[in-house]
């Protein structure tokens, strides 16, 4: 046993033996033959790319998806991988030329199984005769006498290589598509091989394909999420809500009446700057308390007789400037003095006759505020807002609006007293820029409501303004667009127009504030 390994080398090796014990590999026999590699169509509307650079060399062994050479278009740089494994013989464009789409780049030398030459040889057990294309392997000294267990190896093929099955398993780096398109996948974690064969040319995946793969698994995965992450929820009305419910309900009793129009406010808007320059020292917040002039340190006011003390003005209600909402507010109050419709509440009807409704005419002018808080819409009262400076229906604005804010809210039963007013003020140009709006009346809240919108700039160009015989072709002024609706039972429209048309007159001219009001 320990001399039959060398024995058998020694027989092998005589020429006598292995010429009887000739071995010959014919399942590794190879027929070689040159393919050639040509541009193929890269998408996009491409006709023809320019070889910037080879990355082989004539003569040099490649793989396949080894990258062969880089191709630049009008669009695009691109790298091209070899579709066969072989030997580069020749380079047919070289570098810096143009190629068209179609045309042959390279020769590669690429083997192929010879499997009927296998056949014949193994039928007639003798040794092929050799020659440059074919290869015959002898036993080696040392190989071993054991067969040696067979290893498949499943090699994936080029997309160009037209040995590549494309029935078969596609995976993303087999789908032909350019590089924009894969990028435009990945970003929308897309797997090329779910989309291909797609609709361009040789099964190229376009990114209109990618798009349409989106739309069509993304929207049925989006509604199925949305319904199992989103349900209805009930939620119960608040004290608050649900009494602006019933009064909602309770409007449509009241026929209502319309009526918008809008006032100028650039005269205001010229003496706002003088007030605000000259707030009383009790409305100004403690930190900012202005320094005495040089005059109250030469001469004492108090000197004969001590200065009245002015009013206590709780901190929330001081502030530092002035709005055009006290001025609308005080010119408000003094046109109804003029209009005791306005100042009217409707009264249950007396007891005699149940049938026959009654006004109650007030003395002065109650003002109502609707004021949008945290936990809801609150109505504060402003009473005997004819009484009341400027200053005075500024501080007084300002502490209800702080009240409003608190959580929970802090308005009392005096804040809202249950007669309310006469004429409600909702001062909607605060929150958005809308040019109008539709206020609704409820019962009980008097015989008007009145929407405020956000003043701006315009251009006007009405009689007043544009006079081109004078070298007046308009003027730049400040307007702001008011909304009302008034109790039909109750108001004309014809006098809410003239009602308005008094406001206007104090609105849009100021300077008679000075003489007051009676």
């Amino acid at each position: 046993m320990v001399l039959a390994r060398p024995l058998q080398r020694t027989l092998f090796r005589t020429s006598f033996l292995r010429s009887h014990f000739h071995v010959n590999h014919c399942l590794l026999a190879a027929q070689k033959s040159l393919r050639t590699f040509k541009l193929a169509d890269i998408g996009e509307g491409i006709t023809e790319c320019e070889i910037i650079r080879w990355a082989v060399k004539e003569q040099s062994a490649v793989q396949s998806f080894d990258p062969l050479c880089e191709v630049q278009s009008d669009k695009a740089s691109v790298e091209i991988t070899s579709p066969y494994d072989g030997v580069i013989k020749q380079f047919l464009v070289g570098e810096g030329e143009v190629a068209k789409v179609g045309q042959g780049l390279c020769l590669i030398e690429v083997e192929e199984d010879d499997s009927s030459h296998v056949e014949s040889t193994g039928s007639t057990g003798q040794s092929p005769v050799k020659t440059p294309t074919q290869v015959t392997h002898e036993v080696a000294e040392d190989t071993p006498t054991e067969a040696s267990p067979s290893v498949q190896v499943s090699l994936r093929k080029h997309p160009l290589d037209p040995t590549n099955d494309p029935s078969g398993t596609t995976t993303t780096d087999h789908v032909l598509a350019t590089p924009s398109v894969r990028h435009f996948a990945r970003q929308h974690g897309v797997d090329l091989a779910a989309i291909a064969p797609g609709s361009g040319r040789d099964g190229r995946v376009e990114k209109k394909d990618v798009e349409a793969f989106i739309s069509s698994v993304s929207v049925p995965d989006q509604v199925e999420t949305t319904s199992i992450q989103q349900e209805d929820v009930v939620v119960d009305l608040g004290r608050t809500r649900y009494g602006m419910w019933k009064a909602m309900v309770q409007s449509l009793e009241i026929p209502q009446f319309g009526y918008s129009t809008s006032l100028d406010l650039t005269r205001i808007h010229g003496v706002l700057p003088t007030l605000n320059a000259h707030i009383p020292t009790h409305y100004l917040p403690s930190a900012s308390t202005p320094s005495s002039s040089r005059i109250s340190h030469m001469v004492n006011p108090s000197a004969l007789y001590p200065v009245p003390q002015p009013p206590s003005v709780p901190e929330s209600g001081r502030f530092t400037k002035m709005t055009y909402l006290p001025f609308l507010l005080k010119t408000l109050a003094i046109s109804m003095m003029e209009w005791p419709l306005f100042r009217a509440s409707i009264s249950p009807a007396p007891a005699q006759d149940t049938n026959k409704p009654a006004l109650t005419i007030r003395p002065t002018t109650d003002l109502t505020l609707a004021l949008s808080t945290p936990t809801g819409l609150y109505t504060p009262t402003i009473p005997s807002a004819q009484s009341l400076s400027l200053h005075a229906l500024a501080s007084r604005v300002t502490h209800l609006a702080y009240l409003g804010r608190q959580v929970p809210c802090g308005l009392t039963v005096k804040d809202m007293p249950r007669r309310g007013g006469t004429i409600s003020v909702s001062n909607v140009g605060a929150i958005g820029k809308g040019e109008g709006a539709s206020p609704v009346l409820v019962p009980g809240g008097g015989v008007a409501i009145v929407a405020i919108g956000r003043a701006k700039w315009v251009w006007d160009v009405s009689d007043e303004f544009y006079r081109p015989e004078e070298g007046m072709e308009g003027e730049r002024r400040l307007k702001i667009d008011v909304s009302w609706s008034v109790d039909h039972r109750v108001v004309e429209g014809a006098e809410l127009a003239a009602f308005v048309e008094t406001w206007r007159g104090w609105v849009e001219n100021p300077e008679r504030l000075i003489a007051g009001a009676t």
